[in-house]
Formats: structure tokens, C-alpha cells, sequence
């Protein structure tokens, strides 16, 4: 039996019943119901239901018409760039009184056809329709999907144990990316949370002035600290710690982009090179890879060369602030500022000093068309400068936290990586799971 004999089918409306959301005005918004956003699309498998804004519970006559229920389907219906046009995510469990902005349409499926709603979520998110739905969006400046274009939109579902089976599979595999990635943000949140206490509420400091021993540290830590501080021109530091341009305490570098209309500069595609791109959709501030590969005539042309393994990549524009540690040699293109390996600070230090003060780099940044902070910029800003030794021990804790984060994201990508090559052959019957089997004398 062929793929396509184990495949029926169906339209978008033949199988599921589409609406639009209502347009608000700012003004709609207040304590009410909860409401669901383009951006809450754009998290993965689920819409994301966290810190949703709320539209004011006096606004709507009918809100129950706009309910959201678990298992609905929700497309953006606008997109500035073609290629989000449709994109679309699954309403999770645990939904209550939430409704959906005039930016979306909801699908939601009938009993008419026994169809699983995470599988055909699992299809929509699938290439072929990232491909399919730019192309039945009209507009040119915005894209714009309508429940007419969506309803003629064929899908082919096998059975539904087959849909069953799958989903299971790949929801599996996507709970598993998840945890992971929950675990990493823990992880980097009690990182972070460690560095403000040691750096910017100076903790361990003010409980040796007040005859205290520092919360959760050993003696010989303890010992590190200071037990007074001085003014200086950041306010009150430890004594002994000074403030200095934290161009003073790391290497900060710039790259370049090789003319990609000479072949020889890409060709053949030897050492990593990265743009910002690279980073818009890490999860873990880990950079594992890269998309583009330069030649080693390209790399001649740039002069911070390649960059060694730990070497902190700051966002230097559009947008300012992605951050993430290198596992690879790496090049880089003119929207970075670089932190290699070598200085006063190290790089896994300066990933936490970068975060706890991301506010004051974009205050320094400038430009007319995109906002960027140049190294010139950059250098000058003050920062506290801590004894070697407190920094080593802080280095100490955070990079066995940082270790463990590394290989939940080499795991989590190479789950990912799984997921997408099952995903097409799976939902088209190419390949086939075993049917459960069940014991029907238990």
C-alpha cells in the first residue's frame, strides 16, 4: 500500500469550523479576560498563555462566543513578513475565559470527522504548508490570510489511531525539548540570581559588616569578601574592588561580512561565521552552530579572525542584546561585539554582567535607521572590578550550572533535529509506528 492509499483527503472546512477574532481599541484593555495575541503564536507547538494582556470584562456583550477551548487552532491572520502569514499553534490544556484578538483566526474542529487536533497542528506547522499559506495570503505590504482562503486548503489525515500514534511520538519528543529547555532556564536564573547578590547587592559583603556569615557560602568563600566598602562614582563598592571602563577588563571586538557575490570567500564552506540571525531563536544562550560557513579566503578578510571556544557574542544591532557563549570557533559579521577569552573578566562572567545591565548598553547605543552600541560606545561604560579571587569562585559555581546547560541544549537540539526529520515522513505515512497493542485480558 502506497503512502497516499493510507491518506484521505479532506478540506480545512469540511473537517473544522473557522472565526475571526474582534478588533479592540487600546482603550478596550483592562482587568477582564485575558486575551491572546499574534506574538503568543510564536512559541513552539502551544500558544503561549503567560503574562497575556487583559480586555476589559465591560467591553464585550458575548465573550463567550471568543472563548478559546483546548485543542483549537489559532492562525495569525496578518503578517508583516510573507512568510508568518498562517503561522499557527495549538491551544493547550488549561485554558479558561481567554479570548483572541482580531489578528487571529480560530479553528476549531467538528465530531463529524475523528480528527486529533495535535496531529493536524503537527501538519499545519509542517513545511509544506510554511509554504502553502504565504502563497494563498494576498497584500503586499501585509500579508493577509482569510477564513475563505484557509477553508479550500487541502490536508491528507491517515487514520485516527495513525494520528494518535504520531502525536503521541512528537508530542513526546517535544515534552522532552521542553523540560530541558525549563531545566537551562533555571539553571541560568540561579546564575544570574547568584551574580546579584554577589555583584550588585554585594550580600556576602553586608552580612560580614553586620557580624554575619554569608547565606549558603563556606568559609574559605566567605573569606574572599570584604567586610566594608567605599564610595566611588558607581555608589558604594566593597573595599579593595574598584570601578574601571569595562573596556579596561575584556577585549571587545568587531566583524565583517565577506562580499557573498564572490564565491571564493564562501567557497569551500570551512569555518563558522555568524549574524545575529543566528541567535534571534536560541532558547539557551549557547551557540552550537551556525548557518553560514566561510572559506578560509573569506575569514582573511576578517580581522578579528576566528574566534576561540567560550568567546561571549553580544547584538550589537537590530536588535541590540542577544547574548550567547560560543561551543564553536566561530567568525562574526559587523552587528557583534565580541568578548574572547583573556581578559580581566571572563566571558562567563561578563554573559551575567551584560544581562544585569543590558538596560544601560542600549542606553548608549544610537543611530537613524536601527539603534546600534559601537565598541566606542561600549568601552567607556563603567563597571566594578571584584578581586580575581571572587571572580574565579564565582566563575567556579557558574560554569558547573553552565556545563550542565550546554548538554540539556545539545540534547534538546538533537531532539529537535529528530523531531523535524520524523515529522514529514510521519504525517505523511512514509513512514509508519506500530499500532498500540493492547491486553485485553488485563
Amino acid at each position: 500500500m502506497s503512502s497516499d492509499e493510507f491518506l484521505k483527503s479532506y478540506l480545512l472546512g469540511e473537517i473544522g469550523e473557522f472565526k475571526n477574532g474582534a478588533n479592540f481599541s487600546q482603550e478596550d484593555y483592562g482587568p477582564g479576560y485575558p486575551i491572546v495575541n499574534v506574538k503568543q503564536l510564536y512559541a513552539g507547538r502551544y500558544v503561549t498563555l503567560e503574562n497575556l494582556e487583559s480586555l476589559g470584562a465591560s467591553v464585550l456583550k458575548r465573550p463567550e462566543q471568543l472563548f478559546l477551548e483546548p485543542g483549537d487552532i489559532l492562525f495569525a491572520r496578518s503578517s508583516v513578513k510573507r512568510s508568518g502569514a498562517g503561522q499557527c499553534a495549538l491551544v493547550p490544556e488549561g485554558v479558561a475565559n481567554t479570548i483572541f484578538s482580531g489578528f487571529i483566526i480560530r479553528y476549531r474542529l467538528n465530531d463529524k470527522y475523528a480528527t486529533n487536533p495535535m496531529f493536524l497542528s503537527y501538519l499545519l506547522q509542517s513545511p509544506v504548508y510554511r509554504e502553502i499559506f504565504p502563497r494563498i495570503a494576498t497584500g503586499t505590504t501585509i500579508s493577509n490570510l482569510s477564513q475563505d482562503a484557509l477553508k479550500g486548503v487541502e490536508v491528507k489525515l491517515p487514520s485516527k489511531a495513525a494520528q494518535d500514534n504520531v502525536a503521541d511520538v512528537l508530542g513526546a519528543l517535544d515534552d522532552r525539548i521542553t523540560l530541558l529547555r525549563k531545566t537551562n532556564a533555571t539553571l541560568e536564573a540561579i546564575a544570574q540570581a547568584l551574580f546579584k547578590s554577589w555583584f550588585v547587592d554585594f550580600d556576602p559583603v553586608r552580612a560580614k559588616m553586620e557580624g554575619r556569615t554569608p547565606e549558603g557560602m563556606d568559609e574559605a568563600t566567605a573569606a574572599l569578601f570584604p567586610d566594608s566598602f567605599k564610595e566611588t562614582e558607581l555608589g558604594a563598592v566593597p573595599r579593595g574592588w574598584r570601578v574601571r571602563p569595562i573596556g579596561e577588563m575584556v577585549d571587545t571586538l568587531g566583524g565583517a561580512t565577506p562580499d557573498t557575490k564572490n564565491e571564493a570567500f564562501w567557497t569551500p564552506a570551512t569555518h563558522h561565521w555568524t549574524s545575529p540571525k543566528d541567535m534571534s531563536g536560541l532558547a539557551t544562550p549557547v551557540l552550537l552552530d551556525t548557518e553560514r560557513r566561510i572559506s578560509a579566503a573569506g575569514l582573511a578578510k576578517i580581522s578579528s579572525g576566528l574566534l576561540p571556544v567560550g568567546s561571549l557574542l553580544m547584538s550589537s544591532r537590530a536588535p541590540i542584546g542577544y547574548l550567547a557563549l560560543t561551543q564553536v570557533p566561530v567568525a562574526i559579521n559587523q552587528g557583534y561585539i565580541a568578548m574572547p577569552p583573556g581578559g580581566l573578566l571572563p566571558p562567563l562572567y561578563m554573559l551575567f554582567w551584560c544581562r544585569q545591565y543590558m538596560d544601560n548598553i542600549k542606553g548608549r547605543a544610537n543611530g537613524s535607521t536601527f539603534m546600534e552600541i559601537s565598541k566606542k560606545a561600549f568601552r567607556p561604560i563603567p563597571a566594578v572590578e571584584p578581586s580575581a579571587a571572587v571572580v574565579q569562585a564565582f566563575v567556579d559555581v557558574a560554569n558547573a550550572l553552565f556545563l550542565r546547560l550546554v548538554e540539556n541544549e545539545k540534547q534538546a537540539q538533537t531532539l529537535a533535529t529528530l523531531r523535524d526529520t520524523l515529522l514529514p515522513r510521519l504525517i505523511s505515512g512514509q513512514l509508519r509506528l506500530p499500532e498500540p497493542q493492547y491486553d485485553l485480558c488485563q
